[in-house]
Formats: C-alpha cells, sequence, structure tokens
C-alpha cells in the first residue's frame, strides 16, 4: 500500500493540535485542503480517523492507533531536523552565562570544557559573579542563563531548578588544628574563633547568617574573602577558619596546610541552580549549554 507522506504528515497536525483550522495554519494551508486530504487518507485505508465536535476533533480508536505509529515517525523526524539545523547554526554565535564562584568549581566547568570541545566557535562569556549580581544581570538581560548557589531571590519573571546538592565542611590551618582532636565543634565554639567568610551580598553570607541564627548567634567574619577560591589562602595562613565545599578539599595537596575540623552537626546540604527567565526564547547556543546543563542533572 503507497500512501502520501503529506497525507500522513496533515494526519499528525490535526491529530496534535485537535483542530484543522490551527493545523491549516502550521503547514501554511487551508481547512478545504486538509479535510480533503484526510478523506482520501481514509479512503485509503478503509477507516474513519477523525469525529467533530463542539471544540474541534477527536481521533477515533482507529485514528488512536495510527497516531501512536505516525507521531513517533514524525517526532523522530523532527528530531532529525533540529540536529542538522542545530549542527549547521551551531558555527557561530555567542552564548553569555553567570555563574557564582562555588556553582563555578563544582559544577560548570566541566560542561564548559564540554561545550568548547563540541563547538568550538561558539564564543563563552563568563561573568564570575555573586548568585544575587548573576540574577541581577539575568533580570536586566545581559546574561543568557545564570548557575548559582542558592539561597537565592530570583522573583516571578524567573524560573529555578535544581541541578545539585553539596556540603560544605569548617577548614582551619595549623594554628586551629588542635580544635578538632578533642570531637566535634558546635557553631558556639567556632563563633568564638576569627571567621572568614564570602561577603554580605552572597548567598554564601546568607546561608551562613541563618544558620548561626537558628542556634542564636551572630555571624560576623572577622575577614570577608572577593570570591570562595579566596578562604583557602586566607585560612592556611592561619587568619581565621573558615567554610568550604568538600570538592575544594579533594584538589588540595596533603601537605597543604588546610585542616578539616569536625562538627557535632554536619553543616546542612546547599543546592547549585540553574536561573533563567520564564517566557523566554534562547538562542540556539544557549538552548544547547541549557540542555548539556540539564542532562547533567
Amino acid at each position: 500500500m503507497y500512501i502520501s507522506y503529506d497525507y500522513y504528515r496533515i494526519f499528525y497536525c490535526v491529530a496534535k493540535y485537535g483542530s484543522f483550522t490551527q493545523a491549516a495554519t502550521v503547514l501554511l494551508s487551508n481547512q478545504p485542503n486538509l479535510t480533503r486530504a484526510i478523506k482520501n487518507l481514509e479512503s485509503e485505508l478503509g477507516c474513519t480517523l477523525f469525529v467533530r465536535s463542539n471544540k474541534g476533533v477527536k481521533l477515533t480508536p482507529d485514528g488512536e492507533k495510527l497516531y501512536e505509529h505516525v507521531s513517533v515517525a514524525f517526532e523522530h523526524i523532527q528530531l532529525g531536523e533540529e540536529e542538522i539545523s542545530l549542527s549547521r547554526s551551531m558555527q557561530k554565535g555567542i552564548v553569555t552565562i553567570g555563574a557564582s564562584e562555588i556553582a563555578l568549581h563544582c559544577f560548570i566547568l566541566p560542561i564548559l570544557n564540554q561545550y568548547r570541545q563540541r563547538y568550538p566557535g561558539i564564543r563563552i562569556k563568563i561573568s564570575n559573579v555573586s548568585a544575587p549580581q548573576a540574577v541581577s544581570l539575568l533580570k536586566d538581560g545581559l546574561i543568557d542563563l545564570a548557575v548559582v548557589t542558592a539561597p537565592v531571590e530570583v522573583g516571578a519573571d524567573l524560573s529555578q531548578k535544581k541541578l545539585k546538592s553539596f556540603r560544605e565542611v569548617a577548614v582551619g590551618g595549623e594554628t586551629f588544628r588542635h580544635l578538632g582532636e578533642s570531637g566535634g565543634l558546635t557553631l558556639q565554639q567556632l563563633s568564638e574563633y576569627p571567621i572568614v567568610s564570602l561577603g554580605t551580598k552572597t548567598s554564601t553570607y546568607e546561608f551562613y547568617f541563618r544558620l548561626f541564627l537558628q542556634s542564636g548567634l551572630t555571624f560576623a567574619p572577622d575577614i570577608e574573602a572577593a570570591t570562595a577560591d579566596q578562604i583557602l589562602p586566607l585560612v592556611q595562613h592561619n587568619l581565621g577558619i573558615g567554610f568550604v565545599p568538600e570538592d575544594f578539599l579533594r584538589n588540595q595537596p596533603q601537605a597543604s596546610g588546610i585542616y578539616e575540623l569536625p562538627l557535632d552537626e554536619p553543616i546542612p546540604e546547599r543546592a547549585i541552580c540553574l536561573v533563567k527567565k520564564k517566557n523566554h526564547s534562547l538562542g540556539l547556543p544557549a538552548k544547547e549549554l541549557e540542555r548539556m546543563i540539564l542532562a547533567e542533572n
């Protein structure tokens, strides 16, 4: 049996949208042409595919069986077309991303490396800023995507999706090494020593401010580092006790002079999140980067 591909294409669109009128708009045709094609298809197959209702058209049981197969075929065709289009459209372009320091080192860098290897013609512009700053850049339309650490206020016009959980630990240099020898430390005990932290306008500061407040303590760092990767050198030189992701310690040599200080209760998990604008169409370079980011989730 040979039946025109166009008949199946029209059948797919009418079934997908449940309307001859809407399908005609999508196919850049008119309703009489579509109606004629469906009648011809029904004649060829010897069955009725649609029944009309006040809300449009509905598939008959035979129509539903056919749609199960036709939809798979057409969706595979569309996927192939998109992949070819993507490969041709990703030769040149730019994608802009805002990333907080922890999100950059603990999640996004390997993905950006893969992206660069796959699409060498696409420029990647990274704004390495605090989480609130990244969200602000996103709201102003200055970046395509933001990958940041929680907590962060995003507002009603943005969406936030959790990508990865991580845990931080307390660390100290040689001067503070003895604190970990007598068992787990409480936040009360830690607060009696100098603290190294990120600054007040960061999600990390906000997280520890709330954590200490829950124990009736004031979080008042003695040193505020500009970026997360500055905390370890400051700790290493015995300027205070800091909190860093466990991943940061894995990259440190054993003789680095940085020691984990056990706590009586582990620090609650934090999250790295993807933030984007709602109802905003991304360009192909940004859309592909988003797909790769979510694939790691």
